[in-house]
């Protein structure tokens, strides 16, 4: 159970419903996509890998933390353990800085977690948002091509191939699920 209000059975609707009203309103780069279509594609993606539902609920709230003004301790008081697997998959986005400028270093600290210390959970939540966002961009890049890049806050097309490559090669440890080949062969199309 993650905590004592919410059991199992319920912790992914309860994360869907909790996500969708800390997303309202936002919308996916360059797009006129509702951005909660993003972690529910991630979690789908997620549910291939693994039946724990606090994984898979992890999953629907792994941008809570990193792209709304939830904070950990309400994520936690909510849903217990979940938060903490939110908060491993949330990059320290230095929201006092331009985020062109941190978008290097971000990448790196990212890269260095799922590399050094990242449970398999974790990695497992990384795999569907990674992949989620690789679908995404393998079919912008076949209408755009190398303009696609100009809506990233990193618009240099071989920093972002390093970064992607960098996660297939940390989530290596994946390679026994179909996803994680479709998302070394969309990084390999692309990049």
């Amino acid at each position: 159970m993650s905590n004592g209000s919410i059991n199992n059975s319920d912790v992914i609707n309860e994360a869907i419903i909790f996500a969708v009203k800390a997303h309202e309103g936002m919308y996916r780069k360059g797009k006129k996509t509702p951005y909660i279509l993003h972690p529910l594609e991630a979690a789908s993606i997620v549910s291939t890998m693994t039946d724990n539902p606090e994984v898979i609920a992890a999953a629907v709230l792994h941008d809570v933390l990193e792209d709304t003004d939830i904070s950990f301790e309400t994520l936690k008081e909510k849903f217990g353990y979940i938060a903490e697997l939110v908060s491993y998959e949330s990059e320290n986005k230095r929201k006092d800085q331009n985020p062109e400028d941190t978008w290097n270093i971000r990448k790196e600290e990212t890269v260095e977690f799922f590399m050094h210390e990242a449970n398999i959970e974790s990695k497992i939540i990384a795999l569907g948002d990674k992949l989620a966002n690789m679908r995404s961009i393998y079919r912008d890049y076949q209408i755009l091509g190398d303009d696609l890049w100009k809506k990233f806050h990193q618009k240099n097309k071989c920093q972002q191939g390093w970064y992607y490559k960098s996660m297939a090669e940390a989530l290596k440890d994946l390679e026994i699920h179909p996803a994680y080949k479709e998302f070394k062969d969309l990084v390999e199309k692309i990049f």
